[in-house]
């Protein structure tokens, strides 16, 4: 199949890295943390989190944004930012059947579920919202956009974990590829700042437990000994190259390649060997028709725990060797879950339009068993602007995604 670019016309970031895309670059490329800890999660075992900035409940542009979700208004949030930075205007298509929308997440409307469970127990089934359903499934942020913008064309919410983001900017150039859909408004969105949520990764033994939150999370360091759980969004617009010439459009990047694969190994650990890793990558690769010399820098999934920072790692060196830069922004936002793969795919976009690399945050002391070259205290200014970045996720649902002028 020839390779076939996506244009990415517009983009918009709501994150614990701040409100909007200049905010968000400006952080990460930083590298300084949003970890803090977390009055809402007092007395459980880990107290520390990395939430997005309040934001007026306003500036969703939308009646009753009590009816949404944290997840659903994280997701508007961003696309409004994607469509301004695009120069569309929602509601104002020329043909809306032929703008879809795909927003996946892990896990939806977890707050509103929660709540509204703890409701049930507590006072009687009667007293559970008629809203729960609507506000809580996984699929509204991606329904409540498209009725927000006007967006008549496909809409659904892939779910593959850690990867869901990824898959739904991935899919979204298939869709553009096949010709259903002249414009996609593609990400992931996540809130799942939960006491039950947190309870539960803790019990798994994910999550840092160090007591000091702003260096809590530290990808591929030696010392490292799990992931910030996070929230947040990121979209992106994406158009036909056709598309976006026709209407002048300024394209930021281009989705060159998209790979997908399965370790089918285990639950939650990745395959020893990166088997699905590798396969991912290299379905990228095939995709945008490039040699893996091509790649220029390595937004990893990088979470900060044991098991997956070696093992990506490992996958990534056998493919591009040693010399290929490589860093993790999780050290600066913590792990979206089914948000990262969108928000880091944003990240890998800018870093391909910009020429630049951010740093990984609280990275002091390499793991010796990470032979990569690994860009810490600093952005690295990039040889070559072509960025992959990784997303991997509990069942073993890998994506990749390959961006470049």
């Amino acid at each position: 199949m020839a390779p076939f670019p996506a244009a990415v016309t517009g983009i918009g970031l709501v994150t614990p890295a701040g409100v909007g895309v200049a905010d968000n670059w400006r952080r990460v490329l930083s590298g300084e943390s949003t970890a803090t800890v977390d009055a809402a999660l007092k007395d459980l075992p880990v107290e520390i989190s990395c939430r997005v900035p309040e934001f007026p409940a306003a500036d969703l542009g939308v009646p009753n944004p009590w009816q949404w979700d944290r997840f659903a208004q994280f997701a508007l949030l961003a696309t409004r930012e994607a469509l301004r930075d695009a120069g569309l205007e929602p509601k104002q298509w020329r043909d809306s059947s032929r703008v879809a929308v795909i927003i996946g997440s892990g896990a939806g409307g977890t707050m509103t579920l929660e709540e509204q469970h703890a409701m049930l127990l507590s006072e009687g089934a009667d007293d559970v919202s008629a809203l729960t359903l609507p506000m809580g499934l996984l699929n509204m942020a991606a329904g409540q956009v498209a009725i927000a913008i006007g967006a008549r064309g496909p809409c659904f919410a892939p779910c593959s974990a850690c990867a869901s983001g990824a898959s739904a900017i991935g899919l979204g150039k298939e869709l553009l590829r096949s010709g259903a859909a002249d414009v996609v408004i593609a990400g992931g969105t996540e809130a799942p700042i939960t006491r039950f949520y947190v309870s539960a990764f803790a019990r798994m033994r994910a999550l840092s437990r160090n007591t000091d939150a702003r260096t809590a999370s530290r990808p591929f360091d030696a010392t490292r000994d799990g992931f910030v759980i996070g929230e947040g969004a990121g979209i992106v617009v994406l158009e036909s190259e056709e598309h976006a010439r026709s209407r002048g459009a300024r394209v930021r990047s281009r989705v060159l390649g998209y790979g997908a694969s399965a370790d089918a190994h285990h639950l939650t650990s990745p395959h020893p060997e990166g088997l699905g890793a590798t396969l991912a990558m290299k379905a990228a690769l095939r995709d945008a028709g490039l040699e893996p010399s091509a790649i220029g820098y390595v937004n990893a999934h990088g979470t900060s725990t044991q098991g997956n920072d070696v093992v990506e790692s490992t996958a990534t060196r056998e493919l591009f060797g040693a010399r290929v830069p490589v860093s993790s922004t999780k050290g600066v936002t913590g792990h979206l879950l089914g948000a990262a793969g969108a928000i880091e795919a944003a990240y890998a976009a800018l870093a391909a339009e910009q020429g630049s690399a951010p740093p990984t945050a609280n990275l002091k002391t390499p793991d010796p068993k990470i032979d990569l070259d690994l860009i810490h205290g600093a952005p690295r200014k990039l040889d070559r602007r072509v960025a992959l970045s990784n997303s991997f996720g509990f069942g073993g649902q890998n994506a990749s995604l390959i961006f470049g002028a």
